[in-house]
């Protein structure tokens, strides 16, 4: 088992900066990949980033490409999200995941653990 605690949401107005954390407790060595996911309309959670636990290779999202940053300490089982040029429409609830294998990574279904979320809201 693998427990996941999301912190660092809030709000931020459009232009702003929040940093959100992850981390994770219990079985950490068996996981293999991060990931942050959001809801988005007509999907039950969105890809946002990844980052695989090993290697420090990274994911993104076109939409949030060259405006967020994903990051791990494997030191402290800990991943963090950059988010820089906030948006309205990054508006959402930011979900933690962990992924025991290496399979397909864009998909929430393939993520095998989850936190409870945390808020992030961007006004305008």
């Amino acid at each position: 088992q693998v427990q996941l605690v999301e912190s660092g949401g809030g709000l931020v107005q459009a232009g702003g900066s929040l940093r959100l954390s992850c981390t994770a407790s219990g079985r950490t060595d068996s996981t293999y990949r991060m990931g942050w996911f959001r809801p988005a309309p007509g999907k039950e959670r969105e890809f946002v980033a990844a980052i695989t636990r090993s290697t420090g290779n990274t994911y993104y999202a076109d939409s949030v490409k060259g405006r967020f940053t994903i990051s791990r300490d494997n030191a402290k089982n800990t991943v963090y999200l950059q988010m820089n040029s906030l948006k309205p429409e990054d508006t959402a609830v930011y979900y933690c995941g962990a992924q025991l294998g290496g399979s397909y990574l864009y998909s929430w279904r393939s993520f095998d653990y989850w936190g409870q979320g945390t808020q992030v809201t961007v006004s305008s």
